[in-house]
């Protein structure tokens, strides 16, 4: 269920998160705009944003506490989370276009959404927290889903 405690881990993974974010705020792709986004889908992904944030940050189980092949979902998490720097790396050095900001990586849809909850719902199988899966859970459909929405108001733009 969760023992609270400050998680570092879960801190990381929060400014791999943000940093990101708050540097595509001013590189922005030309014609970007939210404001037909569905309504629901924006309720879920701001709700699930809330518990992701605070669940990795007030639940120790996601430091690491000894070696086990249990490990091996935080390396999957970590993973996830690496892929997505990546992601934003190669955004950063494209066109910025709304196409760039939906796309694909290393095989994964809309990379730029599905990245970053994957990443949370493996940190939180992890740390056996059942809290940060449901949130990841909640914030996967709703960010994904906008996010797929997008794209394909994209791909019906002359």
């Amino acid at each position: 269920m969760g023992n609270l405690g400050f998680s570092y881990v879960g801190l990381v993974f929060l400014l791999m998160l943000i940093i990101p974010n708050l540097i595509w705020a001013r590189n922005q792709p030309q014609k970007h705009d939210s404001s037909n986004e569905n309504r629901v889908l924006a309720a879920l992904e701001r709700t699930g944003q809330a518990f992701v944030t605070v669940g990795v940050l007030i639940f120790s189980d996601f430091n690491p506490h000894q070696l086990s092949a249990w490990e091996i979902w935080l390396l999957a998490a970590a993973a996830s989370m690496v892929l997505y720097e990546c992601w934003w790396v190669r955004y950063f050095k494209s066109e910025k276009e709304l196409k760039d900001l939906y796309s694909g990586f290393c095989g994964i849809p809309v990379a730029g959404a599905t990245l970053p909850v994957l990443a949370f719902f493996l940190l939180g199988v992890y740390g056996k927290v059942v809290w940060l899966i449901i949130a990841a859970v909640i914030f996967g459909i709703g960010h994904i889903g906008i996010h797929l929405q997008h794209q394909k108001d994209i791909a019906r733009m002359p």
